[in-house]
């Protein structure tokens, strides 16, 4: 009898992000227990021929919004579908955001997120916690104007207005010695700034999202109301279709550092809310299941990145900057067994008929993407392989973090060391001292 808790994993070319190998993998009880070429191993192990194929760390979403609770409704994607579909797509672990009602204590809004989670992830996740508002000032003006269809929400969050934002924040953390983390940069002038202030010297790292490097914002001025809404997201899809691959270069050169998807997902009649006014359409879209296809596909197939800045920007760098390296993001002895192993010559179609969110639509409908998940190991055992989920609610796990990662840490204690202000030695002054 084959023993599902031990796997052999032969043939494939490990992929991490420093270098690729030809190795065969050993799992056991949940753990990568041995890399190597002829591996000594017990009898009765599950073998999957890896040939011709990668072997890669599960990808790791730094960005997302599972049921969450948001402008009077709910997001269709729960933590059991939206993590089973994670693990459909090659992604073995998200970050959630717990968002607390305004004035709301912020551990009773974590302590929430942990009850509703822990029962349902299909795999491991940890979370963000944030503290956040909305203005409508912006939005009043395009009202006024006669402007209450999807475009409008763009409109009102202009891309200057981003950028500005950006690089206040990296002024204010750099003052502080402090690193900063940019979440959802959509936008080309964004983008500029993370890119200029980490050639600068600024400790910061940008995250673009799987939907602002495989589509743009000009869905929104589409003449089915139905399909704009579909497209509406915070901050907003940018109209200049150049943008994608403005971002996927920079991400590209290390300009900007992960990925992740934002996906919080409402149906057609949820977005529905705000027919006659965009400022109630349900801000978000889908991508944790279309993440990986869609990196790879712009990334790596277009021969803007290898495979080896693939792994980083979806899963190792990730794993460095929130400080759970190399247990996540690493093939290695030791590390967790969360594995992909992935066909780089296989392709598929992304589709809503196909596809295993919730959602009734996808925003990237009928993009062909080369590079495939076959099979999804998490925690040690197989969850997915060749189109099949073999998952439980709750067989994830929640994944606590150190803070001070010194991937990010070493540069500002070392800052905080040398750049410490001290007094000018001099003679005390001995003149005259004359009151006016």
């Amino acid at each position: 009898m084959l023993n599902q808790s031990r796997i052999l994993i032969k043939g494939g070319k490990i992929v991490n992000e420093d270098c690729s190998i030809i190795s065969d993998v050993y799992i056991e009880d949940g753990r990568i227990k041995e890399v190597g070429l002829n591996l000594q191993i017990p009898a009765g192990v599950t073998v999957i021929d890896a040939t011709d194929k990668l072997v890669i760390p599960g990808g790791i979403d730094t960005h997302t919004h599972m049921e969450l609770a948001f402008m009077g409704t709910k997001a269709v994607d729960d933590f059991h579908i939206g993590t089973k579909a994670a693990l459909a797509g090659g992604t073995t672990m998200i970050l959630d955001f717990v968002i607390p009602q305004r004035g709301t204590s912020l551990l009773e809004a974590y302590d929430r997120w942990r009850v509703t989670a822990d029962a349902k992830v299909c795999c491991d996740y940890s979370l963000h916690v944030a503290v956040t508002w909305w203005s409508d000032k912006g939005a009043k003006k395009m009202l006024s104007l006669g402007i209450t269809g999807p475009e409008g929400h763009e409109l009102c969050r202009p891309e200057e207005v981003e950028a500005e934002a950006t690089q206040r924040a990296i002024t204010i953390a750099h003052a502080v010695n402090c690193p900063l983390y940019v979440v959802h940069v959509m936008s080309k002038s964004a983008a500029k700034v993370v890119s200029n202030a980490r050639r600068n010297g600024r400790v910061v790292f940008g995250e673009p999202i799987a939907a602002g490097l495989g589509t743009d914002g000009t869905h929104c001025w589409h003449k089915d109301w139905a399909h704009a809404a579909k497209f509406v997201m915070g901050p907003p899809l940018r109209p200049d279709p150049s943008t994608p691959g403005y971002l996927m270069d920079l991400l590209a050169n290390d300009d900007l550092s992960v990925t992740g998807t934002d996906n919080c997902t409402f149906s057609v009649c949820q977005k529905a809310l705000g027919k006659d006014d965009f400022t109630k359409i349900p801000n978000g879209v889908n991508g944790v299941e279309d993440r990986m296809s869609v990196i790879w596909e712009k990334g790596v197939h277009s021969g803007k990145m290898d495979e080896n800045r693939f792994v980083a920007v979806t899963s190792s760098n990730a794993a460095k900057i929130f400080n759970f390296y190399p247990q996540k993001g690493k093939i290695a002895k030791g590390c967790d067994a969360d594995v992909v192993i992935w066909d780089p010559k296989a392709t598929r179609t992304i589709s809503a008929a196909t596809h295993h969110q919730a959602v009734d639509y996808n925003i990237f409908e009928g993009m062909e993407c080369h590079g495939v998940p076959v099979v999804t190991i998490s925690r040690g055992k197989v969850v997915y392989e060749r189109g099949q989920l073999k998952t439980q609610p709750g067989q994830g796990r929640f994944v606590p973090r150190q803070p001070y990662a010194e991937f990010i840490y070493k540069r500002v204690n070392q800052r905080e060391q040398v750049g410490q202000p001290s007094p000018v030695i001099r003679k005390p002054y001995d003149g005259e001292i004359i009151a006016i």
